[in-house]
């Protein structure tokens, strides 16, 4: 009578090894439990192959007969392949998802871009514009460290009379290009993730401006080279 009932449920149920949509009907636990018991008494219930053998070998081999829950589709990524991006998006940040599906073909892996995004969000990266900061040389931003610790512990009293100004080249002709770079979650600011920025090109106009803690002061257009003794 088991014998039958399970040939019965075998007619309706795919093998283990077929995919898992849409999921198969399975036998009870009472069936399995009992495909065992015989299985233990010597009888022959069935090959390998079949939902009977299925059961029997996962017995065997792991002590259980229930399913174990599905992980969805495998990665086509490896592991060596993910680290793999992450070297290249560290090292070049304005790397596009064209580049790394080039990078993985050339490596013997094929794969869409929405997986290289999908891939690059897993590891906690997105695509996010560059920032734009001034061009600083090493020398002007140790000057700068250096006069921040001289004057960390100044009181507000002093700082009332200090006069902060500062000139701008405006291009009025020129193309403003925006670059993408992939990066982590307060990462903007890395040397990395920023373009350096120079005041030169076409057409321009100089401007000079103050402020202190009494307010901003005048705005000023400068005709020629704005230098120390001008601005004195």
């Amino acid at each position: 009578r088991l014998e039958a009932e399970v040939t019965q449920k075998q007619s309706n149920i795919q093998i283990p090894n077929s995919p898992p949509w849409p999921r198969p009907k399975e036998l009870s636990k009472d069936i399995r439990g009992k495909i065992v018991d015989l299985h233990k008494a010597g009888m022959q219930l069935g090959k390998k192959v079949t939902r009977v053998g299925a059961i029997i070998y996962k017995w065997k081999k792991r002590k259980i007969t229930f399913n174990l829950p599905w992980s969805g589709a495998p990665c086509k990524i490896s592991p060596h392949g993910v680290s793999m991006i992450m070297r290249t998006v560290r090292n070049q940040p304005t790397t596009t998802w064209e580049d790394l599906v080039n990078d993985l073909k050339a490596a013997g892996t094929i794969v869409t871009k929405k997986t290289i995004g999908n891939t690059l969000r897993h590891e906690e990266l997105k695509s996010c514009s560059t920032r734009k900061v001034p061009l600083l040389k090493k020398p002007h931003a140790q000057a700068r460290l250096k006069f921040g610790n001289e004057h960390l512990k100044d009181s507000e009293e002093n700082w009332v009379k200090v006069l902060w100004s500062d000139e701008t080249k405006i291009e009025l002709f020129g193309i403003n290009s925006t670059r993408r770079v992939l990066r982590r979650r307060n990462a903007g600011y890395d040397p990395k993730n920023t373009i350096p920025t120079v005041k030169h090109g076409g057409a321009n106009i100089m401007l000079w401006g103050c402020f202190s803690a009494k307010g901003t002061g005048q705005l000023h257009c400068i005709n020629g080279m704005m230098d120390r003794a001008r601005t004195l």
